[in-house]
């Protein structure tokens, strides 16, 4: 993937989160902000489960990625994920990152695992983190204000959210401005026979 004749995307690949669960994270967030910790928030309508983050993407191998991911989903029928609990990595202590998670899916493990191999037989580097699904909610700055707000979250670490249907997922790119990072799809893909 190396030249300069290409132009280069940063890329990633996620699946979506339904209506009601971002209205109800957004309701949190709001209530989270009273705080006023030094968080850099993700802007509700940005929030998605990752699944593999590609990085800077040769614009020219991108239809070669959505065939890969193509032939992965058809063996795949659309699942649900169940959005539950709140935290913090990487600790209380030294918290970095503020997010929703999920319960345990062996689907989306599976998932994971696929576009995983799929894509480091492309010549992306190995994931060599283990897989833990969640949403990103912000970002911590500096720790003030944050001992606070992680008690108000704790109150939320046996919140049920509800599920998401997963019927299709996408390759992202994102573009860096000093406003925060612009997320748009380049392609949408569907589960199995799922058609849109």
């Amino acid at each position: 993937m190396a030249g300069n004749l290409y132009t280069y995307l940063r890329c990633f690949i996620a699946l979506d989160i339904s209506e009601p669960i971002r209205l109800d994270i957004s309701n949190i967030i709001n209530r989270l902000k009273r705080h006023h910790a030094d968080i850099k928030w993700v802007p509700v309508e940005d929030i998605h489960l990752t699944l593999k983050f590609l990085g800077n993407t040769a614009e020219n191998i991108l239809p070669r990625i959505r065939d890969c991911l193509f032939n992965i989903v058809l063996s795949y029928n659309p699942f649900y994920i169940r959005i539950y609990s709140t935290g913090v990595f990487p600790n209380r202590r030294y918290p970095k990152v503020i997010w929703i998670g999920m319960r345990e899916s062996e689907i989306l493990k599976n998932l994971y695992l696929d576009i995983e191999n799929a894509m480091v037989s492309l010549g992306f580097k190995k994931d060599q983190r283990t897989f833990n699904p969640h949403l990103t909610l912000g970002r911590v700055r500096s720790p003030r204000g944050i001992m606070n707000l992680i008690d108000e979250l704790d109150s939320y670490k046996e919140r049920d959210f509800g599920n998401i249907y997963v019927k299709t997922i996408k390759l992202m790119k994102s573009e860096l401005n000093p406003q925060g990072a612009k997320y748009s799809h380049l392609y949408e893909i569907p589960l199995g026979k799922n058609t849109l």
